[in-house]
This record gives C-alpha cells, sequence and structure tokens, in this order.
C-alpha cells in the first residue's frame, strides 16, 4: 500500500468522477449496451446467478483465512496465530469498514440513485439521476456505489500480503476481478459503470487508511504482539470472571 498507489487512485477517481459528471449519459451508454444488448444473449439461463454465486464465493474464500486465525487464536491462546495478527486485522477491519458500512450501509441506503432498470430509460418509472446527486427518487438499497464489485475489490487487501515478486501480479488480478464483477452487475442492470468506479475507488481508500494506521501511523502500538494479547484477553476475562464468582 504505497503512496504512489493512493496518488494513482485518486487521479483516477478525478478524472472518471468528471467524466461521468460532465457527460452522465455515458452512464447510460455503457449500461444500454451491457444490458440491453449483451446481457440477454446469456440472461435466460442460470450463468449469471451462477457467476454472481462464484464471485461472492471468491470473496468468502479470500476472507475465511482471517476468520479462522481468530478462532482458532481464541480457541488456543497459547498457539502463534496462523496468519500475522495485522494482517488478519486489515483484512476484516477492511472488510466490515469498506463494502460493509460504507458501501452497504451509508452509500446504498442514503444516496437515492436509481438502479439501471429502475430508470425509465429501461423501461423503470424512476428519472436518471447522475452519480454525484443523491436526491433521486430510489428508496433504499440503492445504486451508487455497487455493493458486490466493493467486496470484489477488497480482495485488493489479501493481494498486498503477496510475495514481493508476485505482488503487482496479485493487486492485478484482484482489480480485474472487481472489474469483472462489476460488469457483471452491469449487465444485470444493478449498476451504472460510475457507481462500479467508485465502489473501487473507495474500497481502496479504506483499505489504504487502515494499512497506514497499523503500519505507518500507529506501528509502535498496534504490534503482531499487541494484537494477539487484546484476542487473548477476550478469553481470558470471562474466565477471570467466572473465577471470582
Amino acid at each position: 500500500m504505497t503512496r504512489a498507489g493512493l496518488v494513482a487512485v485518486l487521479v483516477v477517481a478525478l478524472i472518471g468522477g468528471a467524466l461521468f459528471a460532465l457527460e452522465p449519459r455515458l452512464d447510460l451508454t455503457l449500461s444500454h449496451y451491457l444490458f440491453i444488448h449483451v446481457a440477454p444473449g446469456f440472461k435466460a439461463g442460470t450463468v449469471m446467478t451462477v457467476l454472481r454465486e462464484a464471485a461472492r464465493f471468491v470473496v468468502t474464500l479470500v476472507a475465511a483465512p482471517a476468520f479462522v486465525a481468530v478462532a482458532l487464536k481464541l480457541l488456543a491462546p497459547q498457539r502463534a496465530m496462523l496468519i500475522p495478527a495485522r494482517a488478519v486485522l486489515l483484512m476484516i477491519a477492511s472488510l466490515a469498514i469498506g463494502p460493509g458500512l460504507v458501501s452497504n450501509v451509508i452509500l446504498k441506503d442514503h444516496w437515492h440513485r436509481p438502479r439501471p432498470y429502475q430508470v425509465t430509460e429501461f423501461g423503470g418509472a424512476l428519472p436518471f439521476v447522475p452519480w454525484w446527486d443523491p436526491r433521486g427518487a430510489c428508496a433504499t438499497n440503492c445504486s451508487f456505489v455497487a455493493g458486490e464489485p466493493s467486496g470484489a475489490f477488497w480482495t485488493i487487501a489479501a493481494a498486498s500480503y503477496a510475495p514481493p515478486p508476485w505482488r503487482a501480479a496479485a493487486y492485478a488480478g484482484a482489480i480485474t476481478f472487481g472489474v469483472a464483477v462489476g460488469v457483471l452487475r452491469m449487465a444485470a442492470g444493478g449498476h451504472f459503470a460510475s457507481d462500479v468506479l467508485f465502489a473501487g475507488v473507495l474500497t481502496f481508500l479504506v483499505i489504504w487508511l487502515i494499512h497506514a494506521l497499523i503500519y505507518r501511523w500507529m506501528a509502535g502500538r498496534l504490534t503482531d504482539a499487541a494484537i494477539e494479547r487484546a484476542l487473548v484477553s477476550i478469553v481470558r476475562r470471562p474466565q477471570r470472571q467466572n473465577g471470582r464468582d
């Protein structure tokens, strides 16, 4: 998680955000191509559903080792964690805050942008609004930002722990995975391209900030050993209380 990566993502956000703000119908054009022309070719079967479930499974598979490491530490506090504690903290915290809180709780329920299938251009009843306008007519679980692509882009957190010779390829794979899931959701009429773009940007920013907090700003206090001690205290505190009862 370098500063160069942060700058690159901010540049992408600035250019992409400006492009979709100045030419908002670009969102409609891209969605029209995928939703109207491309999707019907395979949408009639189960392919889209299978791909969507497969993407969710991949995210679960990537996240699982961090949760397993915590569970094993709580069950056997005397044993070292299978994964470095700081890596576990980064993965769980960024998943909870990025795709969990920012994308699916704060934005999707309060940024009232209609999804493509809801807008009049694609046979819905709601007017289209650009990405920057939260005053749309969608009530809840709305289009901005894309939730499932946020989860897919979150795999960037796991990619940051790939061995240095493979790290660039891991980042490229995680970003490609996020884009692919975004295209799939666009083809289903669930999201616009700008929803996917900012899902990636916001998820990366959450990962970058938590990484910086753990490894730079609080590196002296948030050590692997300190985090493991905090986990062990979760187990031992009830034991002490039971011993006093």
